[in-house]
């Protein structure tokens, strides 16, 4: 008897507050009307989305309350409201979960204050016929349990109105997907501009320095050739070195975009050299994909490409360049001495895991510095995602998950 009281207690007060929900509806409907009138006079158009966004709230409160009494959420599908005025008061009034909660609204009208009213005429003599049963008979509450009954009516009935349709949940999700192209197509601009930067400035302050130097070095050894051969020599012989060292330049340059060695050695080979350079004892491992490491013979590398065909190369170079930048981070900022490097082959994705045994503390928002966010530009580019576990005291762990196709 405790345990069904107490049960049709909390059911009672998810009622209680499907009484307020109502009262707000009430309140919203007429809001609704008076947009309505605005709106068509056209002086208040703005008023629209503001009222729309007012009913998403009280929609939204309305499913956290049935998700709370049933235990499973309750979905929901709205198109953005975003962009000039005349865009948002369009969206609100095509979007289908507009008229959908609309309807919701006025149906709680009826069944919120419906049910709770039932409730109430029902505790009296449910008391009564359970005090009855329970203490005479000995046997199990029969009348309390109704009204958790009504609760969960009330429940299923929200649940149903605000649940939306098929064709309305692909609108929604298109838009959210248009949305988020969007903004990684923004990213992917804005790392593709940053790297020409970069290169720009590899390019001035370094290789046309040199090769200026360079030129110098040869106009004078031709103007010392005759009068001064040994003092032409010596500045062939400087002339030279800095050619090597143009050389070394524009090589850095080049593994900047495309690293040849990802080419040559594929992704496995590539980031096995990464970590032989790193300045950390790291351990790698490959899973499912063609392995090239230093020392194979060409016929094992042959049998290793058909067995495990290779990422696009685009793919490739974002995982490289990932782990490049994790284990860049790892040896300057952790302090740790060892890390690991995981990639796998999946059947719809490559999968990369960068992990350190540093002090942690990395942030992975927009303040997490130039290297992560490129890091999350580079790979959003490519529909992919990046997760970021680094706590105080460490491990710092970069998963990084790339879709393609083998």
């Amino acid at each position: 008897m405790r345990d069904a009281i107490r049960e049709s207690g909390r059911a009672s007060l998810h009622l209680l507050s499907g009484a307020a929900v109502a009262l707000l509806c009430y309140l919203m409907i007429g809001v609704a009307l008076f947009t309505a009138f605005l709106t068509a006079t056209v002086i208040g158009a703005g008023v629209l989305p503001e009222s729309v966004l007012l009913l998403r709230r009280l929609a939204d409160w309305e499913r956290r309350r049935t998700a709370a009494r049933t235990g499973t959420p309750v979905p929901e599908a709205y198109l953005p409201l975003e962009g000039p005025l005349p865009a948002r008061v369009r969206t609100a009034v095509t979007d289908p979960g507009t008229g959908r909660d609309l309807v919701w609204a006025a149906a709680q009208l009826l069944y919120g204050m419906g049910v709770w009213f039932a409730s109430l005429v029902l505790w009296a003599p449910a008391l009564l016929v359970d005090g009855v049963v329970t203490g005479l008979a000995g046997r199990r509450p029969v009348a309390l349990p109704l009204i958790g009954r009504l609760a969960d009516l009330g429940a299923e009935w929200s649940r149903a109105l605000l649940t939306p349709t098929p064709a309305a949940a692909r609108a929604a999700a298109l838009a959210a997907r248009v949305e988020e192209l969007t903004a990684t197509r923004a990213g992917a601009i804005a790392a593709h501009g940053a790297e020409l930067r970069r290169i720009e400035r590899d390019l001035h302050d370094g290789t046309q320095a040199r090769l200026v130097a360079l030129s110098m070095r040869i106009g004078l050894a031709k103007r010392a050739y005759d009068s001064d051969p040994v003092a032409a020599r010596k500045l062939l012989d400087d002339a030279q070195t800095q050619a090597e060292e143009a050389l070394a330049e524009l090589r850095h340059v080049v593994r900047g975009i495309h690293p040849p060695i990802l080419t040559d050695r594929g992704l496995s080979g590539a980031v096995r050299a990464l970590a032989a350079s790193s300045g950390l004892e790291v351990e790698v491992s490959v899973t499912g994909l063609a392995d090239h490491a230093p020392g194979a013979g060409p016929e094992h590398a042959d049998d290793s490409r058909a067995a495990a065909p290779r990422a696009p190369a685009a793919v490739e170079a974002a995982a490289y360049f990932v782990v490049a930048e994790a284990l860049t981070n790892a040896a300057k900022h952790s302090g740790a001495t060892r890390a690991s490097v995981a990639l796998v082959r999946e059947p719809t994705a490559l999968r990369a895991r960068v992990a350190d045994e540093g002090r942690g503390g990395a942030e992975a928002g927009e303040s997490g510095g130039t290297g992560l966010l490129g890091m999350r530009r580079r790979v959003a580019a490519l529909d992919g995602t990046v997760r970021l576990t680094s706590p105080e005291g460490g491990p710092t762990v970069i998963e990084v998950e790339l879709p393609c196709v083998w």
